[in-house]
């Protein structure tokens, strides 16, 4: 299934609660976004979460839906609410009170792109804002509920693993530790989207792959976490963040040699995964 904004690929069968998404691995720049823009075609692909989707597409042979997004986060961000429209970037919107994320150019249309590179020469209209979130955000948020309320009729619950991968000098920041630094960094704000016996799981899952993980720091989860994370409903909502040293040059947005090697090991995971959202695994018994 292909839509402009993503693309859902299905197993033949669903077997588990859970649904693999990548909501910024989109790669499809329309020649009329490009145009309106003086970033070259590595540069503008920056804030890419590049080959995520490669990474999770084992998904659907294990039997879980897996939902793509196909514009790109300098586009349209599905990860921020449509409201969350920059002031500095959009005619017609008033300044009010901005979060930190509109303020640094990173609202629902972006202004800039990783280390803070202007997309655009000028100022958009709020028309062709609206028309993006009407044409590209919405779709892409209808059907990832559409999933996930499928699979909640199905299993009585429904899991959501949000992909994404990190810059590895995001990890800079964390100081040195005892352990490295982490490779994995799983967010689920804090205990609020998910329950906890889920990502200690999933957590045990990236462990045992040989990787390093972390919770929540530096990366917590932005709107799509907010917005689907209701575990006292069964709805529960996990990001992980993926280090892209691990399988990509973050400078020319290419595979690694290796690239298949760290592909290998993630569909493992993804193999582990699934098997908690099976009905025979009981997890949600074991709290």
């Amino acid at each position: 299934m292909t839509h402009p904004a993503y693309r859902i690929d299905l197993p033949e069968r669903r077997l588990t609660s859970v649904v693999f998404a990548t909501p910024h691995s989109g790669a499809y720049y329309l020649p009329e976004f490009l145009s309106r823009s003086d970033l070259d075609e590595t540069e503008i692909r920056s804030s890419e979460d590049a080959f995520v989707d490669r990474l999770f597409a084992s998904a659907p042979k294990q039997g879980a839906a897996f939902l793509m997004a196909r514009a790109p986060r300098a586009f349209v961000d599905f990860n921020r609410a449509s409201d969350e429209l920059d002031p500095a970037l959009i005619d017609g919107v008033g300044k009010g009170s901005n979060n930190p994320r509109v303020a640094s150019g990173l609202g629902v249309i972006p202004r800039v792109v990783a280390n803070g590179r202007a997309i655009y020469r000028g100022k958009l209209s709020i028309d062709e804002a609206f028309d993006r979130i009407d044409g590209y955000w919405r779709p892409y948020h209808d059907a990832l509920q559409a999933l996930l309320d499928e699979n909640h009729r199905s299993f009585g619950e429904a899991i959501l693993i949000d992909c994404h991968s990190m810059p590895h000098e995001a990890l800079a920041q964390l100081g040195a530790r005892p352990t490295g630094r982490p490779e994995i960094v799983l967010g689920d704000r804090f205990g609020s989207t998910a329950a906890r016996h889920l990502v200690d799981e999933i957590e045990a899952i990236f462990r045992g792959a040989g990787l390093r993980v972390a919770r929540n720091i530096p990366f917590a989860g932005a709107h799509i976490l907010q917005t689907y994370g209701r575990p006292s409903r069964g709805q529960h909502a996990i990001q992980i963040e993926i280090d892209r040293s691990l399988y990509m040059d973050e400078v020319t947005i290419a595979p690694r040699a290796d690239f298949a090697a760290f592909q290998a090991l993630v569909e493992k995971v993804v193999e582990r995964i699934v098997q908690i959202g099976q009905p025979e695994a009981g997890w949600l018994a074991a709290e």
